[in-house]
Parts: structure tokens; C-alpha cells; sequence
């Protein structure tokens, strides 16, 4: 059972999961939170519902053959707590070199306000 994320939107989750127009087919975080939980407010969504769009995103990933778009999946998943280990994720050598990357922005110092 999947535990409440705690979805931290750092830099570098902004960094792989943003981009807005020009880049139509980049992916948006707000657009893959309603996609796979109905909503952009992850307190809101029951536990049924968050295993549920967790799941469903693992089905997308597995089936997904865009790099960019299956990158900004597994960040998602990761942020989530439910991304596969990143040698089975990733095939490409540059891929996993970005993903381990992705990680060390990720769990890096939080910004002092």
C-alpha cells in the first residue's frame, strides 16, 4: 500500500516535467495529475484512487516509447515513491545517466526561503 506522497515540486522535477508551448509535447505535470488522479491536489485524492493512477502510470510507462514522455513518467513516479529502479527502467546509457542525475538535484538541499 502506497503511503500520502509528499510530492515536492523542486527544480529539477520542475526541469524534467515542465515546459509549457512552444513544446506541445512535453508533458505537464498538472495535466498528468489529472489524467492519472482526477485532480491536481494529491491530499484530495483517497488512497483506492492514488494506488489506482499509480498503477495506471506504470501501464503507461511500461508502454510508453518516447523518451522525453517516459522520463517525465518515471520522475513522476518517483515522486510518488513508485519508480522502477533505474537500470530496469532505463535501456540507454544516457537515459539512466540523466535519471541518476534527476535524483541527485532532487534529493539535494531544499532552498532556504
Amino acid at each position: 500500500m502506497l503511503g500520502r506522497p509528499k510530492l515536492r515540486l523542486d527544480a529539477a522535477t520542475r526541469l524534467a516535467i515542465r515546459l509549457s508551448p512552444p513544446y506541445p509535447w512535453v508533458m505537464q505535470l498538472d495535466d498528468q495529475l489529472r489524467r492519472y488522479f482526477g485532480t491536481t491536489d494529491l491530499a484530495q485524492v483517497p488512497p483506492s484512487a492514488l494506488a489506482a493512477g499509480v498503477e495506471r502510470m506504470a501501464v503507461d510507462f511500461g508502454l510508453e516509447t518516447d523518451g522525453p514522455r517516459r522520463f517525465a513518467l518515471w520522475t513522476l513516479m518517483h515522486m510518488l515513491g513508485a519508480a522502477p529502479d533505474i537500470d530496469i527502467a532505463f535501456k540507454n546509457a544516457d537515459d539512466r545517466a540523466a535519471a541518476r542525475r534527476f535524483l541527485e538535484l532532487s534529493d539535494g538541499p531544499d532552498d532556504a526561503d
